[in-house]
């Protein structure tokens, strides 16, 4: 069973910087893709970034230039760089990583909240 721990989530002010961190309890190389995903109140999860097996990068058009996702395989950790953070920017960012084994698995972990304030 896949583990992930988010952490970085804070109160920041509009055009701050967070960093947010996604720990595995195994490798990222064994996943299929790893990333974020973010829900606003009364709003549906939406993918923020993503780094799929390969290597390929994917942002949503919306934090593309300001968000940065990275990958370090030797802590086992995903890290999401957010700059110029905005007020719309507010939600519960998720981690979720993906395995194809035998069939596709979702990972998901607790969650981790961001406010932006203007």
């Amino acid at each position: 069973q896949v583990q992930l721990v988010e952490s970085g989530g804070g109160l920041v002010q509009a055009g701050e910087s967070l960093r947010l961190s996604c720990r595995a309890s195994e490798s990222t190389l064994s996943f299929g893709a790893i990333g974020w995903y973010r829900q606003a109140p009364g709003k549906q999860r939406e993918l923020v970034a993503i780094i799929r097996s390969g290597g390929t990068i994917n942002y949503a058009d919306s934090v593309k230039g300001r968000f940065a996702i990275s990958n370090d395989n030797a802590k086992n950790t995903v890290y999401l760089q957010m700059n110029s953070l905005k007020p719309e920017d507010t939600a519960v960012y998720y981690c979720n990583a993906v395995t194809y084994k035998l069939e596709r698995r979702d990972y998901w972990g607790q969650g981790t909240q961001v406010t932006v304030s203007s």
